[in-house]
């Protein structure tokens, strides 16, 4: 467990943290009235506790939009450049190791301090790190051309043709072929998808004899037909392919 030994003054205008076992200062500004030694260490701007920007010589007359200052004043043996750069890169989401080398005595230090600083930042509410937004979910829709069409599987130990004939049905062809087996995890217990598929082959064993569909088989969306086929485990959008390669996703997805 990481330990940040500080020694803090705090008033109305900012809260000064003297890191002890560094020869280094953190000083919190929530008062840009205080903020006036623009000469000394490196200078982050937040916004709503969130990290805006870097400056290692700020402009007095252009200060970035922000309610919160924070300036660093690291060890002389530390370099500002180096620094300056790591922190840029982490506010980018890369990770300490991927920042230092700390084989190289001269990175000791400074992987030391980084991750002390960062904890600190962390326990007064400053977000260092960017998060990265998660890309929007691709939204389908069926329309009555679709359930003209032949969609194959031909990969994952499963061979199918399917259509898409109602909005909640896809229909799976008799004669389909199912993967005969799964993988287990890596710890040796049965995943999600096997367990659904295998539910999803209980319920339709009447008409599976010897991993071979005998019937039609009706399932309610493109994610339980990967799962009976062949235990998910994939996008089951992108596997199902026309005569031509043009995939069911390519042929619904909802364009914005």
């Amino acid at each position: 467990m990481m330990t940040v030994n500080a020694e803090l003054a705090l008033d109305n205008e900012k809260a000064e943290l003297t890191l002890t076992d560094f020869d280094s200062k953190v000083i919190i500004f929530y008062d840009k009235n205080e903020f006036t030694d623009f000469k000394h260490g490196l200078f982050l701007f937040f916004k709503d506790k969130k990290f805006k920007s870097i400056q290692s010589t700020p402009d007095h007359k252009n200060i970035p939009t922000a309610d919160t200052m924070v300036q660093i004043i690291p060890p002389q043996t530390l370099d500002n450049d180096d620094l300056k750069q790591c922190l840029t890169n982490i506010a980018k989401g890369k990770s300490l190791p991927e920042l230092t080398e700390v084989n190289e005595p001269s990175q000791v230090e400074m992987y030391d301090y980084l991750g002390k600083l960062l904890l600190l930042l962390e326990k007064f509410g400053f977000t260092f790190t960017q998060k990265k937004r998660t890309p929007a979910k691709a939204q389908h829709r069926w329309k009555k051309t679709l359930s003209e069409i032949e969609f194959f599987v031909d990969d994952f130990h499963s061979q199918a043709t399917v259509i898409w004939q109602k909005r909640n049905e896809f229909l799976i062809k008799k004669g389909a072929h199912l993967r005969p087996s799964y993988s287990l995890n890596k710890d040796g217990s049965v995943g999600l998808g096997a367990r659904m598929g295998t539910q999803l082959r209980d319920e339709q064993k009447d008409k599976i004899q010897n991993f071979i569909t005998t019937e039609d088989i009706i399932l309610k969306s493109v994610n339980e037909v990967g799962l009976f086929l062949y235990f998910g485990g994939t996008n089951s959008w992108l596997v199902l392919k026309d005569n031509n390669g043009q995939t069911i996703d390519e042929w619904s997805k909802v364009k914005k």
